[in-house]
């Protein structure tokens, strides 16, 4: 929604020019001003499914740095030469005055790509070769990060669709196709040369840390992987790359989601701190954000250290540990707020539907009860541990399940179970299920 990154592709002998130009906000939002102070404490912009609460005033984040179409706008420029094998071999940075020629929807250029003689292509006809040559080199980029081991989790976001009374007419999944993929890897580039560019010169920058799995996770994961005659290589320290080959080795089993989410619940979350551990799920030795300053803070410090580096000086905004804490916090919390209000609107989407049944999976399990998530209207409900039947259920973290004590029945992550709606409680946020 926020329209702060452009990119641009030529072939370059038998690799390429990639261009990532980025909305330049530090040149509008100084240290230490009123947009700035108020800029870190919101952190980033929160997103919610009918509004934005933006981090910068619209002013900035929809007008003067907004890249649109057909106005020139500043940038920070990363501009990179990649070979034939998607390896990054040169860049530098540079600010700049650009105009972009064209604003795409992601399924648009999708359309485009998958058929560049149809009635989008052709709407478009004299901006189609920049996009087949940005989708050649992204997969380049694409290889790169397949021989990297990057780990490469499919899930399934939805998005509401809402009518004009502001009710929720339906949930919809958002599917995740090749303009995206192409968009992330450009990004993804640019990124590492930031976190490059000032490593190599010795400055302090927040990182964007996700670290492997603790020795208890993994030694959880390995004992639940046994029980589907499953194992995950590497020993004590395993890698990106050795989660990549179990994820690809369990695609298109009707267990694969089950597989995926215990994996992803292996490892650590991802925060920003000034020491460097490397980008575990992205298999990068050291990693920093730098493409979107108009809705996360650490970006635009970023963009304000590049630019101090730029003119030989160093940019200190204080204490880079506590900024750290401080945007991941900010961070946690937006997610926070934006699970709260979705989980609400599909209270409300859902409380007319009481007594209604459903297909769903086990989408999480606890000591109370088994959390299932619906087939095709993508709601949670938890059925409680006192419906799931006249028997004494124990809870196995490990092997995330209810085991019934004297039936045996077994409730595991995954299975599949048919529900009816009991109870839709708005104030609690809460939907309760029983078994149909």
């Amino acid at each position: 929604r926020d329209f702060d990154d452009a990119v641009y592709a030529e072939p370059v002998g038998s690799g390429f020019r990639l261009v990532v130009a980025i909305a330049d906000v530090s040149h509008y939002v100084k240290e230490g001003d009123a947009l700035d102070v108020e800029a870190r404490n919101r952190g980033n912009s929160v997103y919610f499914p009918r509004r934005v609460i933006p981090m910068l005033p619209e002013a900035l984040s929809n007008g003067l740095c907004s890249i649109n179409p057909d106005v020139e706008r500043l940038a920070m420029v990363c501009d990179m030469q990649i070979d034939s094998h998607g390896h990054v071999k040169g860049y530098k940075f540079y600010q700049a005055v650009m105009l972009s020629h064209a604003r795409f929807t992601y399924t648009e250029v999708a359309a485009i790509l998958e058929d560049p003689r149809g009635q989008a292509a052709r709407r478009r006809k004299a901006l189609v070769p920049h996009l087949q040559t940005l989708y050649k080199l992204y997969h380049q980029l694409a290889k790169a990060r397949a021989k990297r081991g990057a780990i490469d989790f499919e899930t399934i976001e939805t998005q509401m669709i809402f009518d004009d009374k502001g009710k929720i007419e339906k949930i919809v999944p958002v599917i995740r196709n090749d303009a995206h993929r192409l968009i992330e890897e450009c990004m993804l580039a640019a990124n590492v040369c930031t976190s490059d560019f000032l490593r190599e010169r010795g400055h302090p920058v927040l990182y964007r840390v996700h670290e492997g799995p603790t020795p208890e996770k993994l030694a959880a994961l390995r004992d639940f992987l046994k029980g589907f005659g499953l194992q995950l290589p590497g020993g004590e320290k395993p890698h990106a790359s050795d989660y990549a080959k179990l994820l690809s080795k369990v695609k298109g089993r009707p267990d694969e989601q089950l597989l995926q989410t215990v994996m992803l619940r292996s490892l650590k979350q991802a925060v920003y701190t000034p020491k460097n551990a490397g980008h575990f799920g992205l298999a990068y030795d050291s990693y920093t954000h730098f493409t979107s300053p108009i809705r996360r803070y650490p970006d635009l410090l970023v963009h304000r250290a590049i630019k101090a580096v730029l003119i030989g000086g160093t940019y200190e905004p204080g204490d880079w540990q506590q900024l750290g804490a401080q945007c991941s916090m900010t961070e946690r919390r937006a997610d926070e707020a934006t699970r709260d209000v979705t989980a609400w609107l599909k209270c409300y989407y859902m409380r007319d539907r009481v007594g209604e049944t459903f297909m769903g999976s086990i989408a999480g399990v606890a000591s109370f009860g088994a959390f299932v998530a619906l087939d095709d209207v993508y709601v949670e409900g938890l059925v409680h541990i006192s419906d799931l039947g006249k028997d004494y259920f124990k809870y196995d973290a490990a092997r995330h399940e209810l085991l019934g004590e004297r039936t045996k029945q077994r409730y595991r992550l995954g299975d599949r179970l048919r529900v009816k709606i009991a109870k839709v409680d708005l104030t609690a946020t809460r939907i309760d299920f029983v078994l149909a």
